[in-house]
């Protein structure tokens, strides 16, 4: 089986992270494609992009195993689909309860938390310690964000024991790792618990080999995050 994971610029493509870092964790094999939006010599690998999704959009899965469609184009269903082909590897949590839970955080994650990603794009490379604060002392929404973040993460490890959200690695915690960048680009305040959770998420192989290539190439487009995020 031979995937292709269609991915932005690793210093700003947060939705490319987690199934990047998800699949580099649980060590399945895949090939790299990088699409930059602001380079011109990526025009063919965007046509190429466009005739594997209907939107166009990045992160995009491939497995040539699913025949005339072989695309699978939002980061959650990635994770699900990787989750249904790999169940030896345990990318969800093993008990009922414990998996819905994880299912529910991913969603959340997925469809909200828009003042805080909106305000605090992902920028790796960058240290932006005056903005978070500004952002703390005069934006409620953000705040909102925020601390439904730092007591969801401390309510699940608290639940789980530790040292991830559900014990091990799981989706869950692939899915979580753009926030963990934002809050350290932006220094926000967290609690010691969360503090201690995301220094075990950056000391993740995975993880670290993401963050040393993002910083390698570390160009910020503004444009560039809003328009192939999906």
């Amino acid at each position: 089986m031979s995937y292709t994971l269609f991915i932005g610029n690793k210093n700003t493509d947060a939705w490319s992270m987690g199934p990047w870092v998800l699949m580099k964790q649980a060590g399945i094999a895949f090939n790299e494609q990088p699409v930059r939006s602001d380079a011109a010599e990526s025009i063919e690998l965007k046509k190429a992009l466009r005739a594997v999704t209907p939107l166009g959009k990045l992160p995009v899965l491939v497995d040539p195993s699913l025949g005339s469609n072989p695309s699978i184009w939002d980061s959650l269903a990635m994770c699900e689909y990787l989750a249904e082909v790999h169940p030896d590897l345990n990318l969800w949590p093993a008990e009922r309860t414990a998996r819905a839970r994880a299912r529910s955080l991913c969603a959340e994650m997925h469809a909200g938390f828009q003042e805080l990603r909106a305000m605090c794009p992902m920028n790796i490379e960058a240290r932006l310690p005056a903005i978070g604060e500004r952002l703390i002392h005069k934006n409620n929404a953000f705040c909102d964000d925020l601390n439904r973040l730092v007591n969801m993460w401390q309510t699940q490890l608290k639940l789980s024991g530790g040292p991830m959200l559900f014990g091990q690695f799981t989706i869950a915690d692939a899915y979580f790792v753009s926030m963990c960048m934002r809050i350290r680009t932006y220094a926000l305040p967290v609690s010691p618990p969360v503090q201690a959770y995301i220094s075990r998420i950056l000391a993740l192989p995975s993880v670290g080999e993401w963050i040393a290539k993002a910083e390698q190439d570390a160009d910020f487009f503004i444009h560039e995050a809003p328009c192939l995020q999906a």
